[in-house]
């Protein structure tokens, strides 16, 4: 039997029109229905931005614990900032990995009576002043992976046979947008194999950018295939809010990510985007075809979904980010 693997898609066909476009979308379809996770490559990113953001990540990550404990999360009740080695949580368990979280720049939000606790997640990023670079580099980047994970929104609209705009009004303030530059450190710091544990990501979609070293895992059926690396791509994967909008036609995978051999680190970048926190996620209205084959959304009691967007982004930042939640949100967590 053949070993499975992700399939590969290049956005550079979507653009084309015409056939190709069409074989782009059945793929997408495809890929989106049985997999859940896909290599993207045509996307239009610049090699060398890609490059930059990798470069600055190493540069942050080698800073001082001191440098980078002044930008610590738990400074932010916006959730952006560094988090060290273990200092994350997938369900329950400690994931090994040092990150620096940024997320959109927007005002800071003055919260009123009555108003929904969410709205504490609006406000500014925490920045090395050791770096002054990377603000801008990180910023770019951030605004590069949005436009891609726009443009894959309004194709899986045509694909799943809706209006083209199904999904604008649920962006159209500006998607909600989170980035993790992430640092594995190698199983030498750890007798822990758990970079990630295994999860679903609860936004539209995810792209990640991966180094050289490999690490990331997707379950599929009942084995775990590494996503071994592809030069020039992003692992595309599909989060639990297409999953609830196209009531379980697309599917949203479990994946996790294993630490890296001894004496070796392992750098990547996420971005999740998702939609405009005051949204609502929409239950498409599929044709009959589609709808026959919808197998509703996965269902954990221990996670439950929301379809207002906020509470499900502030729910999983909370479970998360323990000291942060203490730290800032401790007599609204049992509102949630």
């Amino acid at each position: 039997m053949n070993k499975p693997s992700l399939p590969q898609l290049d956005l550079s066909a979507f653009h084309a029109g015409g056939a190709q476009r069409v074989d782009f979308l059945r793929e997408l379809k495809t890929a989106a229905r049985e997999v859940g996770f896909f290599y993207l490559k045509g996307h239009g990113v610049p090699d060398s931005l890609q490059q930059q953001v990798l470069d600055v990540s190493r540069q942050f990550f080698a800073l001082p614990d001191a440098a980078k404990q002044r930008v610590a999360m738990v400074n932010s009740p916006h959730f952006r900032g560094y988090t060290r080695a273990g200092g994350e949580l997938t369900l329950g368990q400690a994931d090994w990995r040092e990150q620096f979280d940024v997320m959109r720049e927007t005002p800071l939000r003055r919260l009123h009576y009555g108003d929904q606790p969410w709205l504490r997640l609006h406000g500014p990023n925490q920045w090395p002043a050791e770096l002054p670079q990377m603000r801008d580099i990180v910023l770019r980047w951030q605004d590069s992976l949005t436009e891609v994970t726009l443009t894959l929104l309004r194709a899986f609209a045509i694909a799943l046979e809706q209006a083209e705009d199904v999904f604008d009004h649920t962006v159209a303030d500006g998607p909600f947008q989170h980035l993790k530059l992430i640092r594995y450190p190698g199983r030498d710091h750890t007798d822990s194999e758990q970079g990630v544990g295994a999860h679903k990501d609860a936004g539209y979609l995810t792209l990640v950018l991966q180094g050289d070293q490999p690490g990331l895992e997707v379950l599929l059926g009942d084995e775990w295939v590494l996503a071994t690396p592809v030069a020039g791509t992003f692992v595309v994967n599909i989060g639990e809010l297409l999953e609830l909008a196209s009531n379980g036609y697309l599917k949203a995978t479990l994946h996790r990510v294993v630490t890296p051999p001894a004496g070796i680190d392992r750098l990547s970048s996420a971005f999740f985007m998702a939609a405009q926190l005051d949204a609502n996620v929409p239950l498409l209205t599929l044709p009959a075809h589609l709808a026959a084959e919808a197998r509703g959304p996965a269902s954990d009691p221990h996670n439950p979904l929301f379809y207002q967007v906020g509470r499900n982004v502030l729910k999983g930042r909370l479970r998360s980010h323990v000291d942060v939640a203490n730290a800032h949100y401790g007599e609204l967590e049992p509102a949630l």
